[in-house]
């Protein structure tokens, strides 16, 4: 079933340190936060979801590590750590709360051969950044979904995406598709949705 909208008031934020062993390859973190390019994509999808983000563990060196598309810089790998502890452009402490999820379909396609495909595909789009077009591009497609609009082809993504995009693209790869509206664009909100998507735990950002 898909995640209940009041999720972020009915379950109590754990600290990151009593959850972390949990936390599995392709788990996904909903992000609901107050920054402005945030309250923009909950304004235009008219729900609590403004981001989401991959997850990965990386034993050889203890790190769960977190894959995201953000404005400005484009597609970054950080430490969970430190993605619930400040915003991608450094503010502290993080405003808004973090939701770890998991897509029931990816248990099993977590599999060393399934994982790499995700693996490739997202860090290979580690680095890329977004120009001033892209940008804007990016905006259009925000502004299309919001007024329930069919997406043009030519405002689809090519090698530029929004967060959800991205992480969408990344679960593709293994056969796993977010359910939406094929309006405007796949958004955070998508995730939040898809009936095979549940919510594993709140985690506590730091103060």
């Amino acid at each position: 079933m898909a995640i209940d909208p009041d999720v972020l008031t009915k379950l109590k934020p754990v600290p990151y340190a009593t959850i972390r062993d949990e936390i599995q390859d392709g788990d996904l973190l909903l992000c609901s936060a107050t920054d402005p390019f945030s309250k923009l994509i909950r304004w235009a999808t008219k729900s609590p979801w403004s981001h989401v983000a991959i997850a990965f563990r990386l034993p050889h060196v203890d790190r769960v590590i977190v894959l995201e598309c953000v404005e400005k810089i484009g597609v970054r790998a950080v430490p969970l750590s430190a993605f619930i502890a400040q915003t991608s452009t450094g503010r502290k402490p993080y405003p808004g709360k973090i939701v770890l999820a998991r897509h029931k379909g990816l248990a099993r396609k977590r599999t060393k051969p399934q994982l790499q495909k995700i693996y490739k595909f997202a860090l290979d789009r580690c680095g890329d950044k977004f120009s001033p077009a892209e940008i804007m591009r990016i905006g259009l497609r925000v502004l299309v979904g919001r007024l329930n609009r069919k997406m043009p082809k030519s405002l689809g993504p090519q090698d530029e995406y929004i967060c959800s995009e991205y992480v969408a693209r990344c679960l593709e790869t293994v056969g796993i598709r977010i359910e939406w509206d094929k309006c405007g664009f796949i958004a955070p909100c998508d995730f939040g949705l898809d009936p095979h998507v549940e919510a594993i735990a709140q985690i506590k950002t730091p103060r």
